[in-house]
C-alpha cells in the first residue's frame, strides 16, 4: 500500500537544484529539473557514496561531486560505463506541493 506525504512546496526546490529530506535511517535528495519534475532518490552515490544533492542537474540525471559519475534520477542507476544504482522513490505534484510515495518498505519521517 501506498501513502503519499507532503514534503515540500515546489517551490522550496530550486530549479536544477536539490533539497535533503533527513530521515531516521538515510538522506533523500528532491531534485527539481528545469521543466519541474521532480525526483528523490538516496542521496549516495553508489560508488563512494558523494553526496549527490551537491552534484549538477542536468536533464533528468546528476553528476555525483565527487567523482563525476552520472546517476539517472528516474532509476537510480549510474550511466554510460559506470556501474551501480542507488534507491529512487516516486514523487508526485499536486497543486505546487510535492508528495514522496510511502510504503511499509521505506518509511520515511517527514
Amino acid at each position: 500500500m501506498t501513502n503519499w506525504t507532503e514534503i515540500a512546496n515546489l517551490e522550496d526546490i530550486p530549479k536544477l537544484g536539490a533539497r535533503v529530506l533527513k530521515t531516521d535511517t538515510m538522506d533523500i535528495a528532491l531534485f527539481r529539473t528545469a521543466g519541474d519534475e521532480v525526483f528523490a532518490i538516496k542521496d549516495e552515490c553508489p560508488h563512494r557514496q558523494g553526496p549527490l544533492s551537491q552534484g549538477i542537474v542536468h536533464g533528468t540525471s546528476v553528476t555525483c561531486p565527487m567523482h563525476n559519475w552520472k546517476i539517472d534520477l528516474a532509476s537510480g542507476a549510474a550511466l554510460g560505463p559506470d556501474e551501480g544504482c542507488t534507491n529512487t522513490y516516486a514523487t508526485k505534484i499536486e497543486d505546487g506541493r510535492v508528495f514522496l510515495a510511502l510504503s511499509t518498505e521505506n518509511e520515511v519521517a517527514a
